[in-house]
């Protein structure tokens, strides 16, 4: 890492993380029961409890209510047992020990799930290490483990009390505009001499998702892979409308095309605008494709085939954002979480427990990282055992926060804390040495830092560490701790941690952009075996391939997995252009629709009557081998063009002509084969672009 790279890993402060209102509710979930605990004379129970709304506070959010709550919740139960547990078996050093080493594992593996079960984990770990420090009788484990749980749950009443806001507002108004922008030039028809449509709403939108980099729910990817097809869309629309203007008395399905995709257009608009399902006269996506089909009879002439093209490919992309559209609204997502909890545990594209039996092994990025933690946890434990320092807690604690699956985090996160620490302890210093603060000083100081720590710690991790370490030698002398000593105690486990933490990501350094081209080329060779099996499998439907598709199965979720934990390391690394970020999150949107629609035809086989497999099949599934070999050879650095890998636009278009669409393996194919060729021809573009960035 060079010199200026690090500093601007270090200085880094994100703007956009800085949310006024979330904070001030966070910081009085904190302060109220210190408070109510000095008013009864309890400022140890005072103290746990605010503890407790302290660690729930770092899962609060912005997203729906029902989203938050679960976070909420979820980080309010997992921190009462870890008081609880840590509490009752702290005494017992060699059983304490194991607790934190299977927790600093657990606490790893779910970075693979999703960043905020890996913040709640690590936030678990973090009061486990701390409350096994305490010597409790079993009583007072559970009394303390209940006081904990009612200050998460004081955080979580205020969450859903105070700020009815919904999340992606911002991104969905973006993309409204920019979508019914999209209606407007392809009524208008817009000349070729004017400069190209929707540049205004395409920028803006594009300013809007970016907002969405390192989001990996599957609400943020529907926005990003809307985006994309809005791309494509435009593209679509000023091809037909050149082509309209020369082939006007020859082939007036062009016009009609575009009046047809108008109206489709302008209800995906208004649809996200409204947040509710799109109002799209079910014929409108079939009479377009009606259109492809007119043209087809008559497309002798190279431009007339030229539009049937164009034509088909829009019917594909409007269909994708159709689905897109109506999964993004509150509705949508609601029926989408019905039909994926209907799915056997295997083949639901977010399976917690698929995804982590994918992920226990050696080659997984997750599974290395998960097994430094908890040796170094443990490691830091022991030191602190051995040594017999004052309030050692604090030095596994340290690591558990600093260490990271990527080097860039690990080292900036690294010098951060001990400076922040540094900084807090001088500031704490002050604070006692100028204001020799009482009991209601300490509460609106406290209060103050906690507002600090969720308004801007968010930004800039130094800020997050120098208003923590204040707070923390607050809380300590509201129940009588002498601030010296607890400030000579942090500065010296603090400091012990950190270069435990430092010291085993030194040893094992890794760059992610040397590598993310060949994590995404393993992803899709991965993907290239799993829809290979459920091709076989369709292709011989009198013959179990239970075991192939199992055998498939866990390397496509690995592979995901690993893509999403490089993607994560390479967002954190300095100096990796914007643009670059973008693209592998479209990427991966756009890979997650392909293997969902995979997933989907593996489960159409046990959901259908099987019947004989068409040859268009064949041949489609073949070419979309094909395009997924020649993608992977892309990004390996073959020279690969888009007119080098197959047509699957018009192999789909074979393949509806051909069997009764009235029978249910037919539909159900008909149907996920359209949302493969989607998502692999927006697949094409996003590898091809991104390989030039």
């Amino acid at each position: 890492m060079t010199r200026k790279a690090f500093w601007q890993a270090v200085t880094r402060f994100d703007h956009s993380k800085i949310s006024p209102w979330m904070a001030l509710r966070n910081a009085l979930g904190v302060a109220l029961p210190l408070a109510l605990g000095a008013a009864i004379g309890d400022a140890g129970g005072g103290l746990i409890m605010s503890t407790g709304a302290l660690n729930v506070s770092f899962s609060d959010g912005a997203d729906p209510y029902a989203h938050r709550a679960r976070r909420m919740l979820a980080s309010s139960v997992c921190g009462a047992l870890a008081v609880f547990i840590g509490a009752l078996t702290g005494h017992l050093h060699g059983l304490a020990v194991a607790e934190a080493a299977m927790c600093a594992f657990a606490a790893g593996m779910m970075v693979a799930v999703s960043a905020p079960a890996a913040d709640i984990s690590t936030v678990t770990l973090i009061v486990l290490v701390i409350f096994s420090a305490q010597d409790m009788s079993p009583k007072r484990a559970a009394i303390a483990g209940l006081l904990a749980l009612g200050g998460g749950l004081l955080q979580v009443a205020l969450a859903l009390a105070l700020w009815p806001v919904r999340r992606y507002a911002p991104e969905r108004r973006a993309l409204a505009a920019l979508y019914s922008e999209l209606a407007r030039i392809a009524a208008a028809n817009a000349p070729a001499t004017e400069a190209p449509p929707a540049s205004a709403q395409m920028s803006a939108a594009q300013t809007a998702i970016q907002a969405l980099n390192g989001d990996r729910s599957l609400e943020a990817e529907r926005y990003l892979a809307l985006f994309s097809q809005a791309e494509r869309i435009r593209l679509a629309l000023l091809s037909l409308s050149r082509l309209g203007r020369r082939v006007e008395t020859e082939a007036p399905e062009l016009e009609r095309a575009l009046t047809l995709a108008s109206e489709i257009l302008a209800a995906i608009g208004t649809s996200l605008d409204s947040a509710t399902p799109a109002a799209v006269p079910v014929d409108r996506a079939a009479q377009l494709r009606e259109l492809g089909e007119q043209l087809r009879k008559r497309d002798s002439l190279p431009i007339l085939r030229d539009a049937r093209w164009q034509i088909e490919a829009l019917a594909g992309q409007l269909r994708s954002a159709l689905d897109l559209t109506g999964h993004v609204t509150p509705a949508g997502a609601v029926e989408f979480e019905r039909s994926e909890a209907k799915q056997p545990w295997q083949l639901r594209l977010a399976g917690t427990v698929a995804l982590l039996r994918a992920n226990l092994q050696l080659r997984s990025a997750t599974f290395r990282h998960a097994v430094r933690l908890a040796v170094c946890v443990v490691a830091g434990t022991l030191v602190g055992h051995v040594f017999d320092w004052h309030r050692s807690y604090w030095l596994p604690m340290t690591i558990a926060i600093i260490l990271k699956p990527d080097f860039t985090s690990t080292f900036s996160r690294g010098v951060l804390r001990l400076a922040g620490t540094l900084a807090g302890l001088v500031l704490a210093t002050g604070l006692f040495h100028f204001l020799a603060p009482g009991r209601p000083v300490e509460v609106m100081l406290i209060a103050l830092f906690a507002f600090a720590i969720r308004c801007y710690g968010p930004a800039n991790y130094g800020v997050l560490v120098t208003a923590l370490t204040a707070l923390v030698v607050l809380l300590f002398a509201f129940t009588g701790s002498p601030p010296a000593a607890v400030m000579m105690a942090r500065g010296l486990n603090t400091a012990a941690g950190g270069a435990i933490a430092l010291a085993a990501y030194w040893l094992w350094p890794t760059w992610e952009r040397t590598q993310i081209s060949e994590t995404l080329a393993e992803m899709l060779d991965a993907y290239r075996a799993y829809s290979r099996a459920v091709r076989d499998a369709y292709l011989e439907p009198g013959k179990s391939f239970a075991a192939q598709l199992d055998r498939a199965r866990m390397p496509a979720r690995l592979g995901r997995s690993n893509l999403e934990a490089a993607a994560a390391r390479l967002r954190s690394e300095p100096g990796v252009p914007p643009a670059r970020l973008t693209a592998l999150d479209a990427i991966l949107a756009n890979s997650h629709r392909f293997i969902h629609s995979a997933m989907a035809l593996e489960a159409g086989l046990v959901r259908s009557r099987a019947v004989p497999a068409r040859d268009a099949f064949r041949v489609f599934t073949t070419h979309v081998d094909l395009t997924l070999y020649f993608l992977a050879a892309s990004l390996r650095g073959s020279e690969i063009a888009a007119a080098d890998l197959p047509d699957l636009r018009e192999d789909h278009h074979a393949l509806l002509g051909s069997g009764d669409p009235g029978v249910d393996r037919y539909a159900l194919v008909n149907v996920e084969t359209d949302r493969m060729t989607n998502s692999l021809n927006t697949l094409t573009v996003e590898i091809l672009s991104w390989e030039r960035t």
